[in-house]
């Protein structure tokens, strides 16, 4: 299985953006445990991370017929990016949304997600954790 994991802005400034929040490991140490994951559960991976929402709707639609997953952690364009939303949409690949926090448990204009709209799984509020849920899920959806 491949897939393909997705972060937007300003993940890459994990370990140094509001650690109260996101914690204190670094984007780089994010990378080696998602690798570690899919590696363990049997899938092959490739990580893209861009403050871009183009960028990031670009990789989404060049994910088409060369992925069996996405998971998307897509950052503040979780409330804004119909773009996003559209883009998953068009490809329909399955995809898993992922947040290191809980949105819910934050500022009210967090609450909204458009990538959910789509999602066939949200996980939330599971730090690093999260992702190898959503890899798992990927994995299991496939294997049915």
């Amino acid at each position: 299985m491949r897939i393909l994991v997705i972060n937007g802005p300003n993940l890459n400034m994990l370990g140094i953006r509001e650690p109260e929040i996101y914690g204190s490991r670094s984007y780089k140490e994010l990378e080696a445990f998602i690798r570690s994951a899919c590696e363990k559960h049997g899938a092959d991976c490739e990580i893209f991370q861009s403050n871009h929402e183009g960028a990031i709707v670009d990789r989404i639609q060049a994910a088409y017929g060369q992925f069996d997953g996405i998971v998307i952690n897509p950052a503040a364009y979780t409330h804004t990016s119909i773009a996003i939303l559209d883009a998953l949409k068009a490809v329909a690949i399955p995809t898993v949304e992922v947040h290191l926090s809980d949105p819910a448990e934050r500022e009210d204009f967090r609450r909204t997600s458009y990538v959910s709209l789509v999602a066939e799984k949200t996980v939330k509020g599971k730090g690093f954790d999260g992702y190898e849920e959503a890899v798992k899920y990927l994995i299991g959806m496939k294997a049915e």
